[in-house]
């Protein structure tokens, strides 16, 4: 059976996130008055979206403020809420989150996804009508113009909404294989094996061992392309320090520039 707070323990949860939460805004609010320049920055997102931003961040970030310490956590986005809620994290970069009133959410981008595979396995199952096929999905793919390959699936936020495609199609993807981590999608994919599905953000970050045989459609749902809505998120009371808020500039920067 599952455990669960009683009301007791849950008005006690919530008294003690209320103190953890102002006594972190505290420390903030004497740490710039007292212009200190030091504390901790907490800061949540995946592993790639971290690998692919914080090269660009932390150099000017660690210029500017060598004294905060920066305490990363590397986790999906049903997992980084929670941390977010419970002041646990200050902030965190999350994917198509729902409003919440004690959410504050800041739009980043919209990641594209696309729609990836070799031409050899283009040939291997279309042939002659290869080349037709490639000129049309250059400007929208859609699922069922590649219904004869094999695909990459994946069982996470990004899938769900890949099965929607799918579904409106009227037809099931020929699995290749099935994962909740999606950059074994691309892998498999460089290998020839099956077509997948890739985020923009993942795309950049293996921009430099793209096989040039890949090619690389924005994919379609009905009329509009399919993206994910990248979000950055932080509790609505919670106090932002000078060097937070520099840390937020500069993530904001680089999300302009790589969109």
């Amino acid at each position: 059976p599952s455990l669960s707070l009683t009301q007791a323990g849950e008005f006690v949860l919530g008294f003690a996130e209320v103190i953890n939460k102002e006594h972190s805004n505290l420390k903030d609010i004497l740490s710039d008055i007292e212009r200190q320049e030091r504390g901790a920055l907490r800061f949540g997102a995946s592993a790639m979206r971290l690998n692919l931003c914080l090269p660009s961040v932390l150099p000017a970030f660690s210029a500017r403020y060598p004294n905060v310490e920066i305490r990363i956590t590397d986790t999906i986005t049903s997992r980084l809420v929670p941390l977010v809620m419970n002041g646990t994290l200050d902030f965190a970069i999350t994917l198509n989150l729902e409003e919440s009133p004690r959410i504050i959410k800041h739009q980043l981008m919209d990641d594209q996804v696309y729609l990836c595979m070799s031409d050899s396995l283009l040939q291997t199952y279309y042939g002659p009508e290869t080349q037709a096929l490639k000129e049309e999905a250059l400007h929208g793919a859609r699922v069922e113009q590649f219904a004869k390959l094999p695909f990459c699936i994946f069982d996470n936020r990004m899938g769900r909404q890949i099965n929607q495609c799918f579904e409106a199609a009227n037809m099931k993807p020929k699995t290749y294989i099935t994962s909740t981590y999606t950059q074994i999608g691309t892998t498999v994919c460089f290998q020839r094996l099956a077509a997948c599905f890739a985020s923009q953000m993942s795309l950049a970050n293996q921009i430099d061992v793209i096989p040039p045989d890949i090619n690389i459609f924005p994919l379609y749902y009905k009329d509009d392309p399919v993206v994910q809505q990248l979000s950055l998120i932080r509790l609505k009371d919670r106090y932002l320090s000078h060097y937070s808020k520099y840390f937020l500039e500069l993530l904001g920067n680089y999300f302009v520039d790589i969109e």
